[in-house]
């Protein structure tokens, strides 16, 4: 394995370079040592293509990441500091740029957010989940004297070889125990196991409740980083496997698993996600993830869970309501074949139960959902709902009839606006009530 990496730079995002380069550049001007850690100096080392990059700061100071950042940014960018975590952002055009002041943490009990204080780099690299994540490279001349081309606090280095998760010390999960997710995220991704001993010590956290101390947000946020990370490779059927495997499920929530009906629609998922049969900008991973699992889970159980998870609103809503929705559609689906049919169908969904619909479809639905989102869902009547006004149609009619107009427009059952407009006339009259008669007072 690559452990000198020399070329870091050169393996950044494109995007990304410009800034980490100005970084550098105004480190060096000030003598200040700055390192890229975690994530891009395990995945370099790897030979994985880096995404996000975090840079990390040695203190001079509690404010040095920020005086850093203010001197570094471009004029046209925006920094954003958040204090309470010794962290700040550069954001231009759509790319950000993270760093962070070295840091020490504490917990004030078990399950609890850290208490974060100015550290030094070890102090910052040993509070990480995971050996493989407590890795730096230092970038500027301070950082590098005196220091090895990849500084480990710990058996980063060997783990990585040896493709294993590692937590620092054995109340990690007790500490922090949303790392037993991040774990299920990152073992299949790279293809690790946990080691050991760290399986050990989940297990012991899970035996004493350190899990009931965690806020269902914070479990909430983790559960949406896995569904995202599909985009990166992951299967969420994996993932939560590992999850239900080691207890971690039940320990959320009691009961709480995976279903086997479920799996192969989550893979489904999975790849949709990764490669997307069409485009959905308003589609939340996470929301389509939770009506894909929890869709042939008890209902009592699943409403349990998504309180654990506190998943409330129309999120909460949208999964409670998508397996009586899924059934409808997909029975509606195979009972009609025509294009408006389907589009009568799928046109009421949100972007998120489109896509869990997709997921959970055999493959003639699937292909029928695939061409309505990329051919029939972007077509336009030529006709609107003035045109109706002025041939006589008034209230609730007008959008039902255009619903109607909408069907048999896709169908080919017409061919122009004067035909619809006809068929607009003639629906109402069928519809319409008819009229009585006046009486005559005598």
């Amino acid at each position: 394995m690559k452990r000198t990496p020399v070329a870091i730079l050169d393996a950044l995002p494109a995007e990304t370079r410009p800034l980490v380069e100005r970084v550098i550049g105004e480190a060096e001007r000030r003598g200040l040592a700055v390192y890229v850690v975690g994530g891009p100096v395990r995945d370099f080392l790897l030979r994985r293509p880096l995404r996000d990059v975090d840079l990390l700061v040695e203190p001079r100071g509690e404010e040095a990441a920020a005086e850093l950042a203010r001197a570094a940014a471009p004029p046209d960018a925006k920094v954003v500091v958040h204090e309470r975590f010794g962290t700040v952002r550069i954001e231009q055009d759509g790319t950000a740029l993270d760093l962070a002041t070295a840091r020490a943490e504490g917990y004030a009990r078990p399950g609890a957010l850290p208490q974060v204080r100015a550290g030094t780099l070890d102090d910052d690299l040993r509070r990480r989940d995971f050996t493989v994540n407590a890795l730096a490279a230092p970038l500027s001349a301070a950082a590098l004297r005196g220091r090895p081309a990849v500084i480990d606090p710990g058996t980063g280095l060997a783990d990585l070889e040896a493709g294993v998760l590692r937590v620092f010390h054995p109340r990690s999960f007790h500490d922090d125990p949303t790392r037993a997710l991040r774990a299920a995220r990152l073992a299949p991704r790279l293809g690790f196991r946990l080691a050991r001993s760290s399986g050990t010590a989940l297990h012991a956290a899970l035996r004493d409740g350190a899990f009931g101390a965690v806020s269902g947000e914070r479990f909430r946020a983790e559960l949406a980083k896995l569904f995202a990370d599909a985009r990166l490779g992951l299967d969420p059927a994996v993932a939560l496997r590992w999850l239900a495997d080691g207890h971690v499920l039940g320990a959320l929530e009691p009961g709480l698993a995976l279903p086997a009906e479920a799996r192969a629609p989550l893979r489904r998922l999975g790849r949709a996600l990764a490669e997307p049969p069409w485009e959905e900008p308003a589609l939340r991973p996470l929301a389509a993830g939770l009506m894909v699992w929890l869709a042939d889970v008890e209902p009592a159980l699943r409403r349990r869970a998504l309180r654990r998870l506190a998943v409330q609103g129309a999120a909460a809503t949208g999964v409670e309501r998508f397996q009586v929705e899924r059934d409808q559609v997909l029975d509606g689906l195979a009972a009609q074949h025509g294009r408006g049919a389907c589009d009568a169908l799928l046109g009421p969904l949100s972007a998120d139960a489109r896509l869990a619909l997709f997921a959970s479809a055999d493959p003639s639905a699937r292909r029928r959902v695939q061409r309505w989102a990329r051919e029939d869902r972007a077509v336009a009547l030529p006709v609107a709902g003035e045109d109706l006004l002025a041939v006589g149609l008034r209230g609730p009619a007008v959008g039902a009839a255009l619903a109607q107009l909408r069907v048999f427009w896709l169908d080919r059952a017409v061919r122009d606006r004067d035909e619809l407009l006809a068929l607009a006339v003639e629906l109402h009259a069928r519809t319409a009530p008819a009229r009585r008669p006046r009486r005559r007072h005598r």
